[in-house]
């Protein structure tokens, strides 16, 4: 390993390393130049094979070892090794045609090349390349009869462009509220479909507190039209019959709610957060998000922090005993994040001064707490400073894909995050908290 031992023994204290590589670029000028080139901690890589993407992962370090690469992978043909080693965190293997993807990015098919692709590209096709996003089959279906399939992109964009009824050039305000109380009921693991009586008792007060001020409360209304969205399903009262009044339903013993392939969906934790995010920065702008996210069981995603108590779970960070359940954070990770910062804050550089030192808080991206259930490492922590520490949580900031730091109510860009070489901040971690900021 050389210089690079104690580099890669920190990256990898458990002992075992993973690395990929590349050979040195045959031409001067070449995608494969550009892409060694062009390489940084904290980007995802694909990997490929058989017309077809078969893993992803992060890169965590960037090494050029001639020597390591020779002893792990030998040489070729032309007695070139891959010397331009990459340090790898978060693999996961997975089958996806590539085809699509890559003709969309306008890269050759099949690919031949070490090929760097910008954010906003990747952005635009992340939905293809995830392994968790289709969902087949789905409910609604093409004008040819066919099954589609309904991914988190889908989900999102549909969300994006409800058919809302416009009352004195306002929109209104019954689908997005009772969209809310429905991804309410799927984070409490309850029932998708909902009676008409039950959901008239639990939705009408939640449209007369939170609906415009001159509006009628008619929850018979996005019972019945939400329909039009694709992504919900009504039981009891068949297609073709006109809007049907609230005696009608309840003769029908009526039922509604997300369609099932909509809930599998919004059960997904990122898919979740984007969709409340996405629904209360697009429709509900002047609601006391706060108060109304409590109302339908969402209290949590009013803020990244993550502080609700919880019985904790597989995966979720160990809890001990007080009054109430609490997240046990590792004081290692938090003093080795204020140290390899010196207690610097990663958005606006500055430092705290107290009488003997210096004073920075350790912000966790994806928050501990339920409903979020980050997970306790480096990779989802940053360095801040207290004023910056509560506006990232109460999402006033967030973090876009090329790093800076943006202005929520805006977008305007006022910082670019500072980034240690040791520090690979994982674009997960983000994605996440982007999603609660309705910027998904």
């Amino acid at each position: 390993m050389g210089a690079d031992a104690n580099a890669l023994k920190n990256l990898f204290p458990e002992g075992v390393a993973r690395l990929w590589g590349s050979t040195p670029p045959v031409r001067e000028r070449s995608e494969k130049v550009t892409a060694l080139a062009g390489r940084k901690v904290g980007d995802e890589v694909l990997f490929y094979a058989e017309k077809k993407f078969v893993a992803k992962a992060r890169i965590i370090g960037l090494f050029d070892n001639h020597a390591l690469a020779s002893a792990v992978w030998g040489r070729d043909e032309s007695q070139k090794t891959w010397q331009h080693i990459m340090a790898l965190d978060n693999v996961v293997e997975f089958e996806v045609p590539a085809e699509p993807v890559l003709r969309g990015l306008g890269v050759p098919v099949p690919l031949r090349s070490l090929t760097l692709v910008g954010a906003e590209k990747r952005l635009r096709f992340m939905d293809m390349v995830d392994p968790e996003a289709p969902v087949r089959p789905r409910v609604n279906r093409s004008s040819t009869g066919s099954a589609t399939a309904l991914g988190r992109s889908d989900l999102l964009r549909t969300l994006a462009s409800l058919k809302t009824h416009i009352r004195g050039r306002r929109p209104s305000r019954h689908k997005p509220i009772t969209l809310l109380w429905a991804i309410g009921r799927l984070a409490a693991e309850r029932d998708r479909m909902v009676e008409w009586q039950t959901f008239r008792e639990e939705v009408g007060p939640l449209l007369r507190d939170f609906g415009l001020a001159d509006s009628r409360v008619t929850p018979e209304y996005p019972f019945w039209h939400l329909r039009s969205s694709g992504l919900w399903d009504v039981e009891g009262v068949e297609d073709g019959t006109a809007a049907p009044t609230p005696s009608q339903l309840t003769e029908a013993g009526a039922s509604a709610g997300f369609s099932r392939n909509a809930a599998n969906v919004l059960r997904r934790p990122l898919a979740r957060a984007e969709a409340i995010g996405l629904i209360c920065s697009t429709y509900l702008g002047e609601v006391d998000r706060e108060d109304l996210l409590g109302r339908v069981g969402l209290a949590g995603y009013a803020s990244a922090s993550g502080d609700l108590p919880d019985e904790g779970g597989e995966g979720r960070v160990p809890r001990r005993s007080r009054t109430s359940s609490q997240p046990v954070r590792d004081p290692q990770l938090v003093d080795r994040i204020k140290v390899m910062y010196g207690h610097a804050c990663q958005v606006c550089g500055a430092r705290v001064e107290t009488q003997h030192s210096h004073y920075s808080e350790a912000a966790h991206i994806q928050g501990l707490g339920g409903p979020h259930h980050g997970p306790d490492r480096l990779s989802n922590l940053l360095c801040l400073c207290p004023n910056h520490h509560v506006e990232f949580d109460r999402l006033a900031i967030y973090i876009d894909e090329d790093w800076a730091v943006r202005r929520n109510s805006t977008g305007d860009i006022e910082y670019e995050l500072k980034r240690h070489t040791d520090h690979a901040v994982d674009q997960q971690y983000l994605k996440y908290h982007r999603g609660l900021c309705g910027r998904g």
